[in-house]
């Protein structure tokens, strides 16, 4: 496995600078920060993240303010008790991706947004005290806990909340991938590990986000 800086050498030199890689990077949320967030905004980013898969992304910013107003701005205790007449009245809502799977899962993440809070003050307090050298752990509870939160979609979700982060794309598992730190996309305890000590070391090395250096391994890769 190489050292960090060989390579953000590396991408620096497919993309031309160090501010072609970097610049544009936001920093991560603090952990009070997050804590502060609206728990109805979680709820909203979680939303959007599930209505875009198999769509494409500017439909779902097209229809967004009507998305908003019809689930009544996301309020957790609002969509948490969604009624079955609500419910059937979202499928025929226009406004709406009207999925059915779909729109049960937001009353599902209520439930769940609902209950985190309730037990640890915010759901952005859970979120931002979460240990960041067991990130994969993170992305694992919201994958088990919430609703359709698999894949990339709970990761993508943090990012946008300012959850400092990796995500596993395909240009960021090739890096690993180059480096022998896995064989394939990480599906399995033992990988995910590898995965996590990888960026942990990187991070001491550097002192760099997992952000940041998740953008470096994917820009590194032809």
């Amino acid at each position: 496995m190489r050292k960090f800086d060989d390579i953000l050498m590396m991408a620096v030199e497919r993309k031309g600078s160090f501010g072609a890689v970097l610049g544009d990077i936001p920093e991560p949320a603090s952990a009070d920060e997050l804590a502060a967030t609206e728990n109805s905004e979680w709820l909203a980013c979680f939303a959007k993240g599930i209505f875009q898969a198999g769509l494409a992304w500017q439909v779902i910013v097209n229809k967004w303010d009507g998305i908003e107003e019809a689930f009544q701005g996301f309020d957790i205790g609002r969509c948490a008790m969604m009624s079955e007449e609500w419910f059937d009245a979202l499928l025929a809502d226009t406004r709406v991706i009207r999925s059915a799977p779909k729109i049960r899962s937001i009353q599902e993440n209520a439930v769940f947004i609902q209950s985190v809070a309730d037990e640890a003050g915010s759901f952005g307090r859970k979120v931002g005290d979460w240990p960041a050298d067991d990130y994969f752990g993170l992305l694992d509870w919201l994958k088990s806990n919430g609703a359709r939160l698999g894949g990339n979609t709970g990761a993508y979700a943090l990012r946008r909340m300012g959850r400092d982060g990796f995500m596993m794309t395909r240009d960021v598992v090739a890096r690993l991938v180059a480096e022998g730190v896995i064989d394939k996309a990480p599906t399995s305890k033992v990988a995910k590990t590898a995965v996590q000590n990888a960026f942990n070391t990187w991070h001491k090395e550097s002192g760099r986000s997992f952000t940041e250096i998740s953008r470096v391994l994917a820009y590194s890769i032809d």
